[in-house]
């Protein structure tokens, strides 16, 4: 296949830690590995992360000066970043931008300044939301606006496949019968991964203890009020059951106050946040995973549990159910009976013998690889490449039909953005850039064989290959 340049566009990227981070993070090296060109752009980092910056394998990460506002999201300013954008893309010859995230506005911003310089689009959305409350319609009406002119839009289950189509109004007109509305045929469902080898079960000595783990934001979308509720009565039920929870978040408080109440300290170890590379040595203390998201598109810490050679117990919400065979999860409702429920059948099932951890592992391998991921996400890239562009009286058209309020809004916008571009293409000519013209040999790359670490993920790494001029 054609060899690409892609940037990677996202609020959500290292040193901040998380699901999307190391989506991006993986994916980037692995298409490096396949001999494309990859560059990640993401917003500056109070801890001083400013500038261009090299993460193994040869991953470069531009780190443009906006600071987040909230969860590691930037204020969305629609013109600000242009400037940045134009230049990175021109100067480092990029043939199409990924962004990631529904909350990440550099990312819309990517996709809206990208068509200006014939640059083509891909949108992953990593997350579920709702629909009745101020947070979700704004960031949905958001979503439709940019996603009304993006090539391609993929989706890591189905059930968030279902979830994106509806906030982002992804119909077209049937063309046989025009009353009637169709979704678009350039939606993909493409799952996430994980490196089954840096997940590989550790023995534990013989033990009539019971350890469940959590690791999870501290947040209400994570369900952490269902912990707080249910792990008393478990630990009522079960004496010989014991609670690790590792992570960060505004609920810690809920938590601490919760452990301090029923006199659990003992019984419940609190870890605070958890380095990426510190994930295994977690699991491998317990016997059983506990979820209780209340909304999961896909779910990757479940992912990571059962290959760990975990039993899980999730809550049946989202994208989960999609994961996992039923073998290897109990399902509760998101409530507070059913959960304690799910529990006391994962302890009878491990307690009887009946999970097998390295049978687990050794099936997580072949259900989630990088390789396969890394190989449908590189044909929804050529099949973009090879589409038809988007012209700008289509884009102002497709603009205009979100509604009489947003529409003219955002038919503004796109002209307005149209204006400014024309504008620095005068005042800063792209001849006078300063383009880049080196870059890592695949060949080089290929023979340093570099590992891809959890982690890597955490500071500034160099890598010294040899680099040869195109």
């Amino acid at each position: 296949m054609e060899t690409l340049s892609i940037a990677m566009i996202s609020d959500f990227f290292h040193p901040a830690v998380g699901g999307v981070e190391n989506h991006i993070y993986m994916l980037s090296a692995n298409l490096l590995r396949k001999g494309h060109k990859v560059i990640v752009i993401t917003h500056s980092h109070p801890q001083g992360r400013v500038g261009i910056r090299w993460l193994l394998p040869c991953l470069k990460v531009y780190y443009i000066p906006f600071l987040p506002i909230a969860s590691s999201a930037t204020l969305p300013n629609f013109f600000t970043s242009l400037p940045y954008l134009r230049t990175i893309l021109l100067r480092e010859h990029i043939h199409l931008i990924h962004a990631h995230a529904s909350l990440s506005s550099i990312g819309h911003e990517g996709i809206l300044h990208s068509h200006l310089m014939g640059i083509r689009t891909v949108f992953t959305d990593h997350s579920l939301f709702g629909f009745d409350d101020a947070a979700s319609i704004l960031t949905n009406k958001l979503m439709v606006g940019t996603l009304k002119n993006v090539d391609a839009v993929i989706c890591v289950s189905h059930t968030g496949r279902e979830n994106t189509v509806l906030r982002g109004q992804l119909f077209d007109r049937d063309s046989e019968d025009p009353s009637k509305l169709v979704v678009r045929s350039n939606i993909y469902v493409i799952p996430n991964a994980i490196v089954a080898e840096h997940f590989k079960p550790c023995p534990q000595p013989p033990s009539d203890t019971i350890t469940i783990v959590v690791l999870s934001r501290l947040a209400y979308r994570k369900g952490i009020d269902l912990l707080v509720a249910t792990a008393p009565r478990i630990c009522a039920l079960f004496p010989n059951v014991n609670f690790v929870v590792g992570g960060d978040g505004p609920k810690l408080i809920d938590l601490l106050q919760m452990r301090e109440k029923h006199l659990l300290q003992d019984r419940i170890e609190l870890l605070g946040p958890v380095r990426p590379g510190d994930v295994l040595s977690v699991l491998s203390r317990g016997s059983i995973f506990m979820n209780t998201s209340l909304t999961e598109s896909f779910g990757i810490a479940i992912l990571e549990a059962a290959c760990a050679g975990l039993y899980v117990v999730s809550t049946r919400v989202g994208g989960v159910p999609e994961i996992l065979p039923e073998d290897m999860i109990s399902f509760a409702e998101p409530e507070e009976d059913d959960v304690v429920r799910a529990i006391s059948e994962a302890i009878f099932i491990v307690s009887q013998g009946k999970h097998d951890p390295l049978q687990a592992h050794e099936r997580m391998k072949t259900f989630y690889d990088w390789d396969q991921v890394t190989a449908r996400t590189e044909v929804v890239y050529h099949t973009v490449m090879r589409s038809k562009q988007i012209e700008l009286w289509e884009r102002m058209q497709s603009t205009m039909a979100l509604g009489p309020f947003a529409g003219p809004i955002y038919t503004i916008i796109l002209i307005v953005d149209c204006i400014f571009f024309l504008f620095l293409e005068w005042w800063f000519p792209r001849e006078d850039l300063d383009f880049v013209h080196d870059h890592w040999d695949p060949k080089v790359f290929a023979e340093v064989g570099l590992l891809f670490s959890r982690s890597s993920f955490t500071g500034d790494f160099i890598c010294f290959c040899v680099a040869r001029k195109r």
